[in-house]
């Protein structure tokens, strides 16, 4: 019941919240995003794309030659544009990255590892963006305090979080797959050690990570300064990585819903104006559509050029002779 239900429940939370804002800021701030799309910002998303899905395939085909998987950077890339397009143009914003796994792991032979490869690599880029949000956050430690303050008021947070901790505990107490849960943590926890801490790839993950969330940052800089910010770099990072932080949250619709929520609430808190952080996200949000765009060409290649099947063709079955007829000879009998 819960996973029929729960899919839809998400999207309806991300509509919720375009629904709030709608209700406080009007159409305004939607509609001077999509005017603010220019030439200059259309081939800063192609180019600031291109990089940001090199760096995170390539983190990709480091996870997976740790797992003993064979993936090839060309493959790779191509993959990496194809989720990044279904991720922008279904709800959940995580559809093609389910794709990606279960095809990676059809095509090696092990959707299990191919599945497990791709959430430790999209894990790795999670980390690396709430390392670097909590840095720039120490500098300004008021600034999340109010916007969480604002979505959630403080009594309501404590209890939330006392029920979350009792419904966990409930669940797996009664849980009749406790074993099968163990078994597959104490799989993940291999994996990990084997891929994203190995000393043979935690250096080169952790570089591309980085590289990846400063092309994701300049795009919202580029963002930003489209929909008319003049705010510093300085100012504008702590706002932008929040808004990064929040799209990783699987309750939007086609990547929309939480990252103009709280770009509102953040860019209000910074004294910049709800309004202009809505502008900001939707601009950055139809940028990062476009950046994806490649990912629509490879999917229609693959569907055009995908391998058939040889066609069988049946074997005529021999024709049978016919038997002749048994006649059956009348004995005489013998005379005595």
């Amino acid at each position: 019941m819960m996973r029929a239900v729960l899919p839809w429940l998400k999207i309806v939370v991300g509509v919720a919240i375009i629904g709030v804002l709608f209700w406080r800021l009007g159409t305004g701030a939607f509609v001077d995003g999509l005017r603010e799309i220019n030439l200059w910002g259309i081939v800063a998303a192609l180019g600031i794309g291109f990089l940001t899905t090199l760096f995170s395939a390539w983190r990709w085909c480091i996870v997976a030659d740790r797992l003993g998987l064979k993936l090839s950077l060309r493959a790779a890339v191509a993959d990496y544009y194809r989720a990044l397009f279904i991720n922008a143009v279904l709800p959940g914003g995580v559809l093609g990255d389910v794709h990606r796994a279960v095809q990676n792991g059809h095509d090696t032979g092990d959707v299990g590892r191919g599945v497990r490869a791709v959430v430790l690599e999209r894990t790795g880029g999670q980390l690396a963006i709430l390392a670097v949000g909590v840095g720039v956050l120490l500098t300004d430690p008021t600034l999340i305090a109010q916007v969480i303050g604002d979505i959630v008021p403080a009594p309501a947070a404590i209890v939330i979080g006392v029920l979350a901790v009792i419904a966990a505990a409930v669940v797996l107490a009664t849980s009749s797959r406790l074993p099968r849960w163990r078994e597959a943590v104490a799989r993940t926890l291999v994996d990990i050690r084997r891929s994203l801490l190995s000393p043979h790839s935690w250096p080169a993950i952790v570089l591309l990570s980085a590289a990846t969330l400063a092309g994701h940052l300049t795009l919202f800089i580029v963002a930003a300064r489209s929909a008319g910010s003049t705010a510093s770099v300085g100012q504008l990072l702590p706002l932008l990585v929040l808004a990064l932080i929040a799209m990783g949250l699987p309750i939007n619709v086609g990547g929309w819903g939480p990252r103009e929520g709280v770009a509102a609430l953040a860019f209000a808190a910074a004294g910049l104006g709800a309004t202009q952080g809505v502008t900001t996200a939707v601009v950055y949000g139809v940028l990062t559509m476009i950046s994806a765009l490649p990912g629509a060409a490879v999917l229609v290649l693959r569907r055009v050029h995908r391998p058939t099947a040889p066609v069988e063709q049946a074997v005529p079955e021999p024709v049978m002779a016919r038997a002749e007829p048994i006649v059956r000879r009348k004995v005489q009998p013998q005379a005595a």
